[in-house]
């Protein structure tokens, strides 16, 4: 917990509540309750008057605060703030700035607590976490639908594109960029200036080809270790490569208060049991090679994995694949069996 703490210069009381406070079965409000009662987020003022402020902006938020919480508590306003910005909520200058603050420290906090679950081997709410990144990057929820992510795009949009009778329904970022000049001005109907920024958002939007192979595929053993070698890598045109060299892998958030660049995390796990087998981090401009280890089951015979590429800082564009491993019985068991029977 120590290097956790000192790898994202955190306090080490927050590494210690996240340990004591996620479960297997912690959910992602459970992981933003967990965020927001970290130690970084505890000096911050009370101002007076604001405890009413916080208790109207309370009224409308979409998860009920815990029977705990008091409005006289910056650990409590953390929350507040936090679910405000999912909501698109309008603030006071005050906790606009506030806001502003908790969603910069929130995700190094974020990224600990992914490590502090790896380090337990769940993997469901090391996923759920994954998704509050991209929440916080983005300021919606995760069950919001994923063109909002887009500038200037409203439900009124959101209706028009669902209305849409192309021959692809419209549910993508992907499909915004399909789709001829004429229907997508049509749904948008926004002047030339702010369909220029509809248009840098979605040729932004990662487009990621992912591949991976899995070593010595047809003679893994119970017990021994498991290397999968994943590219991934960015789908850009060659010639555009050298111009978009410095902004490749700047990330289109509007609603977050600095530049970040994407992070990826490449994780490989078992949704039947729980359990995450191995989880690497990385930086993502045009491509990345990465080599993941685990374990082998010890139970000999054909097991369904999934790798899972999971963005940092974007709804919807996430990829899973299977990834069946057939285990062949490891020998010294069967001499180990051959023994027990001579004995």
């Amino acid at each position: 917990l120590g290097l956790i703490a000192a790898y994202y210069y955190i306090q080490y009381t927050t590494v210690e509540l996240m340990a004591s406070s996620i479960t297997p079965k912690t959910k992602i409000r459970g992981i933003i309750e967990i965020l927001s009662a970290a130690s970084e987020f505890s000096s911050f003022p009370i101002r007076h008057g604001e405890e009413k402020s916080l208790q109207i902006l309370t009224r409308t938020l979409s998860l009920k605060l815990p029977d705990s919480a008091q409005y006289n508590d910056a650990n409590t306003k953390a929350l507040i703030l936090l679910q405000s910005h999912f909501s698109r909520k309008t603030l006071s200058t005050d906790l606009y700035f506030d806001k502003k603050s908790i969603l910069v420290e929130s995700i190094n906090l974020i990224q600990a607590i992914v490590d502090v679950i790896s380090s337990n081997g769940w993997l469901k709410p090391a996923l759920a976490a994954m998704e509050l990144s991209q929440m916080v990057v983005q300021g919606l929820w995760s069950k919001d639908n994923v063109l909002l992510q887009i500038p200037h795009c409203t439900n009124e949009i959101i209706k028009r594109c669902e209305a849409y009778e192309g021959e692809e329904p419209i549910e993508s970022i992907f499909d915004i960029l399909s789709i001829e000049d004429d229907a997508r001005n049509d749904i948008f109907r926004l002047s030339n200036d702010k369909m220029a920024d509809v248009a840098a958002f979605c040729n932004n939007y990662p487009s990621i080809d992912v591949t991976f192979k899995v070593e010595d595929q047809n003679d893994i053993t119970a017990g021994d270790p498991v290397r999968i070698h994943v590219q991934l890598e960015r789908e850009v045109d060659e010639e555009d490569l050298e111009e978009m060299d410095a902004t490749l892998g700047l990330v289109s958030a509007p609603l977050f208060p600095k530049e970040k660049r994407e992070g990826w995390w490449v994780v490989i796990g078992d949704l039947s049991s729980n359990t995450l087998l191995s989880l690497k981090r990385l930086n993502l401009q045009h491509k990345q090679k990465v080599t993941l280890e685990f374990l082998a089951p010890e139970e000999p015979g054909d097991h369904n994995m999934t790798l899972f590429c999971i963005s940092d800082s974007y709804l919807g564009c996430d990829q899973e694949f299977s990834l069946p491993l057939s285990v062949a019985a490891n020998d010294s068991d069967d001499d180990d069996d051959d023994d027990d029977e001579e004995d």
